[in-house]
């Protein structure tokens, strides 16, 4: 194989020979001096006579054809002709006879040792011997391509040199590291004593910059090329092409019937259902469909179509917006018109039109308003609009308001004649646009609220119609003690019960079941491996037995459900109050009446263990009396003092002066401090009855309000005897209770010549 000095030879002689050829050839002149030269050389011995032209191979006297022969003989294989027609001087030495002889050498693998170095070394030697130089210039370095060019560039004026090859012969030579021998005259070049040396030139800033930019260039055209072609792919698959696979639910089998509590916005849809029958599935007046006024106003009984609303000018709603909070039925009412019409349903959700690729969500409204007025009569339900519908803002991107004004176009674009209703469901109807929401668009706004206790009822038997339930279960009950539950919270609370049951090896569903699950989705699970001391069992106890009575004691409280010192969740214990009948608003009497049940744990606590062993349990309860009593001075108008206004405190008070501010704290102070007197004054009348719920608390943790109520009756009539696990506190607490009642008695006379307002009366 070639030396890696020998392939930057070729490279350069290559080179040489394609940038000589054409400009050493056809010059009358210039011609008979190559010829002059190479008989010079011949003479010299520089060139050998080693070749003999076999029979039949003549070699012409044009150099040109000189060059074809050599050409031909390359191209039948014959390369050892080549190189000894060159070599013996037979032929012209030219640009394209000089690149023949080099492809021969190289076809031959005799580039090193061929006769090329000392060929050329002899003809350096003769070219200085011409102009009179003893010997070739020492040079530790190969010689520039300006110093190489004289004895390279040949002419005339006696002074040898391969003058076929040309200055450029020379310039590429010296480009390739190919000087004059360093150190003799008699070497030859590529040898120990001789060698070749090649010189790596390191490129310009600019050529380096240059070939920078175009990698860069062509990485981007690459990429760029890439992710059209990926475009391309997404765009066939739909997402920003029409979509044939948007298709309705034509099953729909939810009914009017199957929703319950929600009685009133079923009153508004129905309308919509008459709307939406398919005229042509009824018929009138001998099968013909009305077409005068008259006609309609007859047929208004016997058909159910678009004609029945318009007869007397009116249009009809293009859509209805469901406004209500989660879990309260929207989507199943959705469902529910289409079901009684009986006709398609699309589903889809504000998230949907949503997309990683600009304009796709404008393209997906398109693609469903076409599809559902292919399918008209048709039902288009809209879940969670607010993700697309929400108030613009002029600092919004173009693209985030692309898919809102597309929706925009559509609802305008068709007519209510064509069946398309347009039904929306939203959380939070306040942060829609208003654009969206105007007449003509979304003409109906329907509240869907929280069912009531009825509705409660009505779901939970809805519920319990495939399931089986014990006769103790009272629905009513359990629908009177969920207040705010929504339909999707009974239904939990119905999964729950049953999942219970199920564990415990039951075989229906027991009142016992939907207690426990209530309790475990109102107040948390139970935590049993808490670990618990006794003398904390103790303070819990007293602290819910205190927050039971005074809510017993105190005229305005809502009945008492449950307590229990079982902790669930973050709290140790927990007493449960539910009202008869649902509440839409509060009497100061009721407020008054909380207060003072929120105080009820902390003054137990200090009747029983003392002021000094009072614990921190009583935080919240003290942070929601706060809350209430500051409502009730800036909201509700309930103080004297502050007067009938209403102030701005979600700021901590900041927007109001000093003077005001200092009013209002001192008034939330004044109704926390009667209510704290109130409540201590009402466990120190009934400390027996503390002491016995806290022992049966101790021992049964969990007590109805049943059961709390026959305990004060057994206390009040002497049947109860209190254990002997209470007899040492009740001796110990004596003197404090004796106490503490004149310190609340004198604290309840004080704050009633302060001005405190009528406290809630006490129950014998």
């Amino acid at each position: 194989m070639q030396s890696a000095g020998g392939r930057g030879l070729v490279r350069a002689l290559l080179l040489a020979s394609r940038q000589a050829k054409g400009s050493l050839t056809g010059n009358g002149a210039s011609s008979g001096a190559d010829h002059r030269l190479f008989k010079s050389l011949n003479k010299r011995g520089i060139l050998s006579n080693a070749f003999r032209s076999e029979p039949g191979l003549e070699v012409p006297a044009d150099f040109g054809k000189q060059a074809d022969m050599l050409r031909r003989l390359n191209r039948s294989g014959r390369h050892e002709q080549v190189v000894q027609a060159f070599e013996s001087g037979a032929v012209h030495n030219t640009g394209e006879t000089f690149g023949e002889y080099v492809k021969a050498l190289v076809k031959l693998d005799s580039l090193d040792s061929g006769r090329l170095f000392s060929t050329l070394q002899r003809g350096a030697e003769a070219s200085f011997a011409a102009r009179g130089l003893a010997a070739a210039p020492p040079a530790a370095y190969p010689p520039p391509a300006a110093a190489a060019a004289p004895w390279f560039a040949g002419g005339g004026g006696g002074g040898g040199g391969f003058g076929g090859m040309g200055s450029q012969a020379a310039a590429a030579l010296a480009a390739a590291g190919i000087g004059s021998a360093a150190g003799g005259s008699g070497g030859e070049l590529g040898t120990n004593r001789n060698p070749l040396v090649i010189t790596h030139a390191e490129p310009s800033f600019m050529s380096q910059f240059a070939r920078l930019l175009r990698s860069l260039g062509l990485a981007f055209i690459l990429v760029t090329a890439v992710g059209a072609f990926v475009d391309e792919k997404a765009l066939g698959k739909g997402l920003l092409s029409s979509n044939p696979d948007i298709k309705p639910s034509t099953d729909s089998s939810t009914k009017f019937a199957d929703v319950k509590g929600v009685d009133e916005a079923k009153a508004e849809l129905e309308e919509i259902v008459e709307y939406l029958k398919d005229p042509q599935k009824f018929t009138a007046l001998g099968g013909k469909l009305p077409k005068t006024s008259t006609e309609r106003v007859v047929a208004v009984g016997h058909l159910k179509d678009p004609q029945k609303f318009t007869a007397l000018g009116g249009k009809l709603p293009k859509g209805c917006l469901l406004v209500g909070p989660p879990g309260t039925g929207k989507t199943m009412l959705a469902r529910a018109i289409a079901g009684e019409a009986g006709v398609p349903f699309f589903y889809t959700s504000g998230s949907e039109f949503d997309e990683v690729f600009v304009g796709v969500g404008a393209r997906r409204v398109r693609d469903l308003f076409a599809a559902a007025k292919k399918h008209s009569p048709c039902i288009i339900f809209i879940d969670e609009i607010d993700a697309i519908g929400g108030n613009r803002n002029p600092k919004d991107q173009q693209y985030m308001r692309m898919t809102l004004n597309q929706l925009l176009v559509e609802l305008d674009g068709f007519k209510a004649s064509e069946g398309v209703i347009v039904v929306a469901a939203t959380n939070f109807p306040e942060i829609l646009d208003k654009a969206l929401v105007r007449p003509g668009r979304f003409d109906r706004h329907v509240v869907v609220p929280a069912p009531d206790v009825e509705g409660r009822k009505q779901i939970l038997e809805s519920h319990f119609k495939n399931i089986p339930f014990a006769p103790d279960v009272q629905l009513a009950t359990i629908a009177r003690g969920t207040p705010g539950f929504s339909g999707a919270d009974l239904a939990n609370l119905v999964n729950v019960a049953a999942l219970h049951a199920a564990k415990s090896g039951q075989q229906a569903v027991t009142m016992a079941s939907l207690e426990y699950a209530r309790d475990r989705i109102m107040m948390g699970a139970e935590r049993k491996s808490a670990v618990l001391t006794e003398k904390s069992r103790r303070l819990t106890a007293y602290h819910e037995g205190g927050h039971a009575l005074v809510a017993l004691h105190t005229e305005g409280a809502d009945p008492v459900h449950k307590a229990t010192i079982v902790p669930r969740g973050m709290a140790l214990g927990m007493v449960t109050q539910l009202p008869d009948e649902d509440q839409t608003s509060m009497s100061r009497k009721q407020m008054l009446a909380r207060l003072d049940v929120c105080m009820g744990g902390r003054v137990a606590e200090e009747l029983i263990f003392g002021e000094d062993d009072v614990t921190s349990g009583a935080s919240s309860d003290l942070k929601q009396a706060t809350a209430l009593a500051r409502a009730m001075v800036t909201k509700y108008g309930m103080s004297n003092k502050v007067g009938q206004v209403s102030l701005d405190y979600e700021d901590d008070g900041r927007s109001m002066s000093s003077e005001t501010r200092a009013l209002v704290e001192e008034e939330v102070r004044r109704l926390l401090t009667t209510s704290y007197a109130r409540a201590r004054a009402i466990l120190d009348s009934h400390a027996g009855e503390l002491h016995a719920l806290a022992d049966e608390l101790l021992d049964k943790e969990t007590l109805s309000g049943e059961q709390i109520r026959g305990i004060m009756a057994q206390v009040n009539s002497g049947q109860w005897k209190s254990p002997a696990s209470v007899m040492d506190s009740v001796k110990k607490g004596a003197a404090t209770v004796v106490q503490s009642a004149a310190k609340g008695a004198a604290a309840a006379a004080g704050a009633a010549k302060g001005g405190s307002s009528s406290r809630p009366g006490v129950a014998p």
